[in-house]
């Protein structure tokens, strides 16, 4: 038996949803990425959540919420959610995860896979392959993808951590979804499809598809420089982006960043 649970949200129009991605939190507190105190930057994302966000009804994290897949990690991650921005939370998976660690968390805590709404639907994709930096979506998956949107004709946002089309970095774009014509081709199916979101590019993005819109997100922690052939940093601060889910189908979005600060990080690296 399919059993859905439909959450409710603070206010009849719009749902506002909030997303993070790739928080790289190291297993103890205070581990850099290239410099940056990745606990810090993400506990300055929830300042500006729990400051400029009141109203948002759900969270969800698109991967990489770990550097190295730890328990410490995610509960470290969760604990700080609740104590600074308490709301409902789903996540996925990353390549820089354990898809078997994030299992272990009740679904009290966190949320995975599939959400309903009054008027939408989340769907949470893994395309995350265990110990690869590549993405692909099993056959599984597609097939849990298509289910989800047979099953449900409520407005649909789609979430998967490695992008699905170019971002225009050379150095990025082989990490595309191997199979990602295959996505594409089942969500052009279906029009109660609003749009596809991802992370692991940690820089904002966003284009048309048919009937839908792609967007991704920067990172709360390092930034990659757009329309870069080889790695490098950006200067710009760590962020979220939030949506407004209309009960009509109509979407808005934008990134919001938090205040000019001077994080350590070391913008002549090469790579990590």
């Amino acid at each position: 038996m399919d059993l859905r649970i439909v959450y409710s949200t603070k206010t009849l129009s719009p749902m506002r949803l909030i997303q993070i991605t790739d928080c790289h939190l190291g297993s103890h507190p205070g581990e850099s990425l290239l410099g940056l105190d990745t606990d810090e930057s993400f506990a300055d994302v929830l300042h500006r959540l729990s400051r400029d966000e009141k109203h948002a009804d759900f969270v969800v994290a698109s991967g990489d919420v770990a550097s190295e897949g730890s328990v410490e990690a995610y509960e470290r991650f969760l604990g700080a959610l609740k104590a600074q921005y308490d709301l409902p939370v789903a996540w996925l998976s990353g390549n820089h995860d354990l898809d078997e660690l994030m299992q272990q968390f009740p679904k009290e805590q966190v949320q995975r896979e599939h959400i309903e709404f009054e008027h939408w639907q989340l769907i949470l994709l893994n395309s995350s392959i265990p110990h690869e930096e590549r993405g692909e979506l099993a056959e599984t998956e597609l097939e849990r993808l298509r289910h989800c949107l047979e099953t449900c004709d409520k407005h649909a946002l789609v979430f998967v951590h490695h992008q699905p089309v170019p971002v225009g970095c050379d150095w990025l774009d082989q990490y595309v979804i191997s199979n990602s014509a295959q996505l594409l081709e089942i969500l052009n199916e279906y029009p109660q499809v609003k749009g596809l979101v991802w992370g692991h590019v940690h820089q904002e993005f966003q284009a048309r598809h048919r009937h839908f819109n792609l967007y991704s997100t920067p990172s709360t922690c390092i930034q990659f420089k757009p329309n870069s052939d080889d790695f490098a940093l950006d200067d710009t601060m760590p962020g979220y982006r939030w949506f407004n889910l209309h009960q009509d189908g109509r979407l808005e979005t934008g990134v919001e960043r938090v205040e000019e600060k001077a994080y350590g990080i070391d913008f002549a690296s090469a790579g990590y």
